[in-house]
């Protein structure tokens, strides 16, 4: 769903490609919500469900906001710092899964992956009219990247926790 996104990102010949885009962005962030809604409400999800569905989330905002700092609609100082945050917790839950252990999402993760899907969705909407010295989708950014960083923050915890707590040793 990214590629599509990406593509309406860019198409500045398309009369409304960025409200395209915002749309399609939307059911992407939709879905994604559902889908894990769905799987904790039924199957409690699974290891590889899980691991699935942020590995989605990852390239969804990546894709998502590389395009949009390709068009000047986000900076990117919150680009860089959010991809930043998405590829050290995937490596550092790949390292938790190697030792055998898991590291579950969290509430932070939870607040961090609506704060971004509002932010870039509000990117795409951008309001004509300036809240001070930023636009809207400018301030939500700032909120989703408070937020990613306290997301970060708690996988690192949760990581060191992990990694003091099973001293096994790992063979590469």
């Amino acid at each position: 769903m990214v590629l599509p996104i990406m593509a309406l990102a860019r198409a500045d010949q398309l009369d409304g490609h960025f409200l395209y885009a915002a749309a399609l962005f939307a059911v992407a962030a939709f879905s994604d919500f559902l889908d894990g809604w769905l799987a904790r409400r039924t199957t409690g999800g699974t290891v590889l469900g899980g691991f699935l569905d942020t590995t989605a989330d990852k390239i969804l905002v990546t894709g998502t906001l590389l395009a949009l700092v390709s068009v000047g609609r986000v900076s990117i100082w919150p680009a860089a710092i959010i991809i930043f945050r998405e590829f050290t917790v995937m490596a550092l839950r790949g390292v938790v899964a190697q030792r055998g252990g898991l590291i579950r999402p969290s509430t932070w993760g939870k607040i961090k992956a609506f704060t971004q899907f509002m932010a870039i969705f509000l990117a795409f909407v951008r309001l004509a009219d300036r809240w001070g010295p930023w636009y809207l989708d400018q301030w939500a950014m700032l909120v989703a990247v408070l937020a990613t960083i306290g997301s970060a923050w708690g996988y690192m915890t949760a990581f060191w926790d992990t990694v003091r707590s099973e001293p096994h040793e790992v063979s590469a």
